[in-house]
């Protein structure tokens, strides 16, 4: 029973931290089998150019694919900074720049992003 246990909350931990890491992956991915559609690459020429596309060392050619396999910056700060992860960011600089520490840090950090 306590390995079942185990065997649960290991498998629940996989499936809710998997899609965090999985945005990258499956934006070369996507990169990889759009270069070997354009390529017409079938069968185990295929096989063989996905296993070396997904590798660290691979850079996706610059047809489109590579566009497909990098996320879209926004084009202007104003914007990001309207969200709240740019929130965060903004006033984690302001803070840095600022020297704060502790308990002065953290009012800083909650006055910043009421405002």
């Amino acid at each position: 029973m306590k390995k079942m246990i185990a065997l649960v909350g290991l498998g629940f931990a996989f499936v809710v931290s998997s899609p965090a890491f999985a945005s990258g992956q499956q934006d070369k991915m996507r990169g990889c089998n759009k270069e070997a559609k354009d390529g017409g690459m079938k069968g185990d020429e295929r096989k063989a150019f996905m296993k070396k596309c997904l590798s660290k060392d691979y850079t996706l050619k610059a047809n489109g694919a590579a566009a497909a396999a990098t996320p879209a910056v926004p084009a202007e700060p104003a914007a990001a900074a309207s969200t709240q992860q740019g929130k965060m960011k903004a006033c984690n600089a302001d803070a840095k720049g600022k020297g704060l520490r502790g308990e002065e840090r953290k009012t800083f950090m909650s006055s910043c992003l009421k405002g």
